[in-house]
């Protein structure tokens, strides 16, 4: 890999940002980031199984990178139901760095799943929905893309989401991976969580690229579609990005970006980073429980009860008289 010539007052972003960039003369923009402690933080604070992380890693990834495209202050949630061993996953990114996560899964079809050798995280999905969530507050309307899951990845469903609803020419790249690190304190291997993603999007200014833009009736492949040269090769220099270069903190972020489009010349813009932070509080748990009437009829005689965030695994204890 060719090393990029940085200049020694530039520095590198590392881990939990996302980077975004463009190269003007392929008309593409993206943005790619490499997720360290963040991602490790949020799976193994519920021991999630690894098949479990994995595809809650991929789901995280995923969102970042989309939910860091927005412009004003909200909310984008990704989330899947579906009839395989993982029933529910839940990504909620919080403008402007917020990320908490959660997945729900039958233990014993998980089982049985691993020993069958179908695990894989179209597997574990199975058939369902994915949904996407664009939430700007209570007095804005909520917008929500659905795609239909059957068997397909989430790059897959990704692409077919932004063919579908967005109509713009996308490809999008996730990897996670397990990284063995020594402790610093007693010598003993410890086991970390990583992940990384990278969308790029052909977003032409020139009218005639514009008019080449938009695939036919969501075909991706037809030899009817007479695409630009410059997605084209686009496209081409992203399927050569190999799954140890979106996850090795070796490589980063910049060094990926100059390995693919330094012969056209890449612009990196500042970057975002990303926070393993839930939402939640006691407040807010206060008036939830003080909205369902059943909820509070549970303290009758009782001076407390506790419940338990799902995204963070936070115990509250609320009391009648704080309801």
């Amino acid at each position: 890999m060719n090393t990029p010539p940085f200049d020694r007052e530039y520095e590198l972003v590392g881990d939990d940002v996302v980077v975004p960039f463009a190269v003007e003369p392929l008309d593409i923009r993206g943005r790619a980031v490499q997720l360290g402690p963040m991602v490790d933080e949020i799976i193994k604070r519920h021991e999630y199984p690894p098949d479990i992380a994995f595809l809650l890693a991929e789901m995280i990834v995923l969102t970042v990178l989309l939910g860091t495209s927005l412009k004003f202050d909200g909310n984008f949630i990704l989330q899947t139901q579906s009839d395989g061993p993982v029933s529910l996953t839940v990504v909620d990114f919080s403008t402007p760095d917020a990320v908490r996560a959660y997945a729900r899964y039958d233990a014993d079809a998980l089982e049985n799943a691993i020993k069958a050798g179908k695990n894989s995280p179209r597997d574990l999905l199975g058939e369902g929905v994915m949904a996407l969530t664009v939430d700007q507050g209570e007095h804005m309307q909520r917008y929500q893309g659905i795609v239909a899951l059957d068997g397909i990845s989430l790059e897959e469903a990704a692409h077919q989401y932004f063919r579908q609803s967005e109509q713009i020419p996308t490809r999008v790249k996730l990897s996670v991976a397990q990284v063995l690190r020594p402790s610093q304190e007693d010598g003993s291997v410890e086991t970390l969580w990583r992940a990384g993603g990278m969308i790029v999007q052909f977003l032409p200014e020139s009218e005639d690229r514009i008019s080449q833009r938009d695939l036919p009736d969501g075909r991706e492949d037809s030899d009817e579609v007479d695409e630009d040269d410059a997605w084209v090769e686009a496209t081409a220099l992203v399927g050569t990005i190999g799954d140890d270069e979106l996850t090795d903190p070796n490589i980063g972020v910049e060094h990926l970006l100059f390995r693919l489009f330094n012969e056209h010349g890449v612009r990196v813009f500042e970057g975002q980073q990303v926070l393993d932070k839930c939402s939640c509080s006691r407040e807010r748990v206060i008036a939830l429980v003080r909205s369902f009437d059943e909820e509070s009829d549970k303290l009758d005689g009782h001076d407390s009860f506790t419940t338990q965030c799902e995204f963070c695994s936070t115990v509250y204890k609320i009391s009648a008289d704080e309801l």
